[in-house]
């Protein structure tokens, strides 16, 4: 069972910096894949970026160039944010599922509790 506990969350004006940290249990490198999903008020949730099993990245293409995911040996995702905009702020979920096609799936099976970014103007 894949257990995933998020953190880094907050308050930051608008062209500041934050990071997500998702720290991950029961995750095996070679069958699981990782990514972070956001979920703005009355708007459904959305893939951000996401690490392939091959080590690729994968970003939406609003987050591209200010944002960068990585992972750590110890099982922990990050997501560093910068330059950021108040239309950033949402709840950042973390999600891991198995991966036999090499990507993250669109709805994973294992989430994060959430981590909420709130960017003022």
């Amino acid at each position: 069972q894949v257990q995933l506990v998020g953190s880094g969350g907050g308050s930051v004006q608008a062209g500041g910096s934050l990071r997500l940290s998702c720290a991950a249990s029961g995750y095996t490198y070679s069958r699981h894949c990782m990514g972070w999903f956001r979920q703005a008020p009355g708007k459904e949730r959305a893939g951000v970026a996401s690490i392939d099993s091959d080590g690729s990245t994968r970003y939406t293409d609003s987050v591209k160039g200010r944002f960068t995911i990585s992972q750590d040996n110890a099982n922990t995702l990050y997501l560093q944010m910068n330059r950021l905009k108040p239309e950033d702020t949402a709840m950042y979920y973390c999600a891991a599922d198995l991966c036999p096609q090499g990507w993250l799936p669109l709805r994973p099976a294992y989430w994060g509790q959430g981590t909420q970014v709130t960017v003022s103007s």
